[in-house]
């Protein structure tokens, strides 16, 4: 994924610019929370239509960026896609909804289906005993086969994997699949997932079809494993986020804009409870409320297990905007989290280099890392390394390599991910950059001596849509160039 170059930067527009567009050409909106509501483009509302008419407001366009989602055609776009689309419709042509989906995306969908449809449902296996035992795998035994059936959970046993599924939110359509497989290492269990589409195009809501068109409340999780859990013991409407505490892709937001109060419980370390602030701020801070992770409050489906009463834990969900002045006691809890997830405070580990976990502890937020040395003396390949090292640990990076290109710098990393001499092993290519190509990587394609600001307006960029939170600059002499040399420098 490569953001805006110099050469044509995405233009920016702000909210009072979008505002003031609308009115003038007499399109009515609704301020929500992160976007702004509109009547739809692309459905049949004829132009006589007077605005009080009770026209179902279905095109959401993001407040902060201004690109655009029509929930009830799936038409997107930028906002420059936005407004030439009303041109058009002003100059009497329809306006260009969704296309047919590509080759690549058709054949993607066929290979879904073909998958779903080996899959059985857990119910449905040859004996309850094999079922018993595969919702015992993956720690699921206290899930019932109702609420299974209901989110249209399935197992395939060809690769002993559950198969979520993501349904269109338009028309039921089966659009992707998501499938979760155990591993057992010792006592450690992990589970790893692989999803059809690819990561970077799945942007699903797990669950996303079951919501009512009434439900005004909503509980966001990091799991669909986490999600069947938390409606099971609750009735709450649960969804599960695609890449759990990564990332809360923007394009998702136009779904979440009807609930008046949503509750983040995205897991049971502080990553998650991080990830859970810095969600809510896209949400808009009014509306949320987050989950401490604690021993008494683990993720949802652990607190099944345990017994724990889950409504009681949503009841005690902290409002995530809070006052200018805080005092001690609300502040208490927080510090004895912190007392005792001491190693967690301190960021998170590198798997590679534990001299260097000796000397920095972990990678923290709002931390800033110089590293110097003398040309040729190995800084660019180690700083690869070492953010490759995060980056495979769910660290969203952003590099902004200045004097190397990004081609050789993504060689590099390959290099390094694969642990070989790829050229001596062409074959071996294909497998190991579909690996890679899942990283939550992404490159700045800035070359050479840049303006700052622009390289600041699109880290910015990068942060609000990829929820970005390790920035690389390689190197800072390249990006500051000559013209600064004064005391600011």
């Amino acid at each position: 994924d490569v953001l805006p170059s110099p050469e044509g930067p995405v233009p920016s527009v702000s909210i009072t610019e979008i505002r003031q567009y609308l009115r003038a050409r007499g399109i009515p909106f609704h301020d929500g929370y992160s976007c702004l509501h509109t009547p739809s483009l692309f459905t049949d509302i004829r132009e006589d239509q007077p605005p009080a008419a009770n026209v179902p407001y279905t095109l959401f366009i993001d407040k902060t960026t201004g690109s655009f989602l029509c929930t009830a055609t799936l038409a997107e776009g930028t906002w420059q896609d936005f407004q030439a689309n009303v041109e058009l419709r002003h100059c009497g042509v329809p306006p260009a909804s969704s296309e047919e989906p590509e080759e690549d995306t058709r054949r993607v969908r066929e290979d879904a289906r073909c998958i779903w449809d080996r899959a059985l449902p857990l119910w449905e296996l040859l004996d309850e005993d094999e079922t018993n035992k595969t919702k015992a795998m993956f720690g699921i035994s206290l899930v019932t086969n109702a609420t299974l059936k209901r989110f249209g959970v399935r197992y395939l046993r060809t690769a002993k994997s559950l198969v979520f599924p993501w349904f269109s939110p338009r028309d039921a359509t089966l659009k992707g699949l998501k499938l979760v497989r155990v591993e057992k290492k010792g006592d450690a269990i992990t589970y790893t997932e692989e999803t059809l589409p690819r990561f970077d195009s799945y942007h699903n809501l797990f669950g996303l079809p079951l919501i009512g068109r009434r439900d005004t409340e909503l509980v966001l999780t990091g799991w669909e494993l986490d999600a069947l859990a938390l409606y099971q013991a609750t009735g709450v409407a649960s969804l599960a986020l695609p890449r759990g505490a990564t990332c809360l892709p923007p394009a998702l937001l136009p779904y979440l804009e009807q609930f008046k109060r949503i509750t983040l419980w995205l897991g049971e370390d502080l990553r998650s409870w991080e990830a859970a602030k810095l969600f809510a701020r896209k949400l808009s801070l009014k509306r949320c409320s987050l989950v401490r992770p604690g021993n008494l409050q683990p993720r949802p489906l652990e607190a099944l297990n345990q017994g724990l009463n889950l409504t009681k834990i949503l009841r005690a969900a902290l409002p995530a905007s809070h006052k200018s002045i805080v005092s001690f006691r609300q502040l208490r809890e927080e510090v004895f989290g912190e007392l005792v997830n001491t190693e967690q405070v301190a960021g998170i580990k590198w798997a590679r280099f534990p001299e260097l976990n000796r000397l920095l502890k972990g990678h923290r937020r709002g931390e800033l890392t110089v590293f110097t040395g003398p040309t040729g003396s190995g800084k660019t390949t180690f700083i690869s390394e070492y953010a490759l090292d995060l980056c495979m640990q769910g660290v969203c990076t952003l590099w902004g390599s200045f004097e190397i290109n990004n081609v050789r710098l993504a060689k590099i990393m390959l290099t390094q991910f694969a642990g070989r001499r790829l050229e001596d092993q062409l074959e071996l290519y294909d497998e190991w950059a579909d690996r890679f190509e899942d990283l939550p990587l992404y490159f700045m394609t800035f070359h050479g001596q840049q303006n700052i600001k622009t390289v600041i307006d699109t880290m910015q960029h990068a942060v609000y849509m990829y929820d970005i939170t390790h920035v690389v600059v390689d190197n800072l002499q390249f990006m500051m160039g000559h013209e600064h040399l004064s005391v600011d420098r």
